[in-house]
C-alpha cells in the first residue's frame, strides 16, 4: 500500500505589496488630504488618489476642528505604518 501526501509551507505574515506601501506613504503626508463641507453642515475628510485626480471620502465630523484632528490622526497612523516597514527598532538596551 502506498500513501500519497503533500506538504505546503507558508509565511505566517503575508508580504505587503508595493502598491499598499506607496498608498501608506501617500496617506502619511498631510498635503494629500482635504476637508469639504457637506450640505447638511458636516465636514468630510478626503484623500487624493495617488494615481488619479479623484478624492476618496474617509470620515465625517461635526466641526472643522474635529475633521482636522481626524486627518492628523490618520496621517500619524500611516506614518507609523511606514516607519514599521523598516523593521524592528531598539527601544531599550541593557549594560
Amino acid at each position: 500500500m502506498t500513501f500519497y501526501y503533500q506538504t505546503k509551507t507558508w509565511n505566517s505574515q503575508p508580504q505587503i505589496t508595493e502598491e499598499t506601501i506607496n498608498l501608506w506613504k501617500h496617506l502619511a503626508e498631510k498635503k494629500n488630504w482635504r476637508i469639504t463641507q457637506l450640505p447638511n453642515g458636516f465636514y468630510q475628510t478626503e484623500y487624493q488618489d495617488p494615481d488619479k485626480d479623484t478624492w476618496h471620502d474617509v470620515t465625517r465630523r461635526e466641526t472643522l476642528e474635529g475633521a482636522e484632528q481626524a486627518i492628523d490622526g490618520s496621517v500619524e497612523h500611516y506614518a507609523k505604518k511606514v516607519d514599521f516597514l523598516k523593521g524592528p527598532k531598539v527601544v531599550k538596551t541593557f549594560k
